[in-house]
């Protein structure tokens, strides 16, 4: 039985709540364990790009030229110098955006650009950007599950609600088998009662599933990409990253058996 991956989209429409930082960790806790991980930057702004040590300016295909149809997927591919692969994105995407509003099958294109390499990974993790627009929609068409990356601070959980709209949307009228994976609480001081507040209040109101561990608030995740480096390997035993190596634990934890069969691996592309 062949080796299916599983797609996540990170999505959350609010900004500044770590998404980005939490695919590149998820994506370096799963490499250290053996998994086979693509990572697709989604975000305009190429902030996932830039942070794992590629400067977008540099990159030759990116994933706009895949969504527009003049790239296959694998010539977008890239390795960080952490060993990540990753499918990189640049300011042009912004304008690729634009013109996938008026292309015929804009919510499918990433989905089916990822399936022509899905048999070479375990995990795809989608960084989606912080809207919900066009390039949201086609990662949510894409995925199979969704976490949602959430600061535990009210202001932080109001667009949930938005997102769960959309999520319903996509399920409707796209891809009626997404299931929301759950939320993961970043930035987190379990020593205020607000903090804990929030994450019960999103539990209760959403009946959503709260990922555990959350993820600690530390200075280390701002320090990590400035060297183009994930947490995992900057502060190594640092208890953030411990956090994700859990959350990648969590993940594997849930696999079908087939999935751990190392016979049925395809090698890693390398450039």
């Amino acid at each position: 039985m062949a080796c299916v991956s599983t797609t996540i989209a990170f999505a959350n429409q609010k900004g500044g709540v770590a998404k980005t930082t939490s695919v590149a960790s998820v994506g370096a806790a799963l490499i250290e364990a053996g998994q086979r991980v693509l990572l697709v930057d989604m975000d305009p702004q190429g902030s996932l790009t830039f942070s794992l040590g590629i400067d977008p300016e540099d990159v030759e295909t990116s994933i706009a030229e895949v969504l527009l149809g003049k790239a296959p997927v694998t010539d977008a591919i890239v390795i960080s110098d952490e060993g990540l692969n990753l499918v990189p994105a640049t300011i042009g995407l912004a304008a690729a955006e634009e013109s996938l509003v008026s292309m015929t099958g804009r919510e499918q294109r990433l989905r089916v650009s990822l399936a022509k390499v899905a048999d070479d990974y375990d995990w795809i993790l989608i960084d989606c950007p912080p809207a919900l627009g066009v390039l949201t929609v086609g990662s949510l068409s894409a995925a199979d599950e969704v976490i949602v990356p959430l600061q535990a601070e009210t202001l932080s959980h109001r667009g949930v609600g938005q997102l769960l709209d959309t999520i319903h949307d996509v399920r409707q009228f796209i891809n009626p088998d997404l299931e929301i994976r759950g939320v993961l609480a970043t930035m987190y001081d379990g020593r205020t009662a607000h903090a804990r507040a929030v994450l019960a209040a999103i539990e209760e109101t959403y009946g959503l599933t709260v990922l555990e561990p959350p993820i600690p608030k530390t200075i280390r995740f701002a320090e990590a990409p400035a060297i183009g480096r994930t947490i995992l390997s900057t502060a190594k035993s640092h208890k953030g990253a411990e956090a994700y190596r859990q959350i990648a634990q969590v993940l594997i934890a849930s696999l079908k058996p087939a999935k751990k069969n190392p016979a049925k691996r395809k090698p890693v592309k390398t450039k």
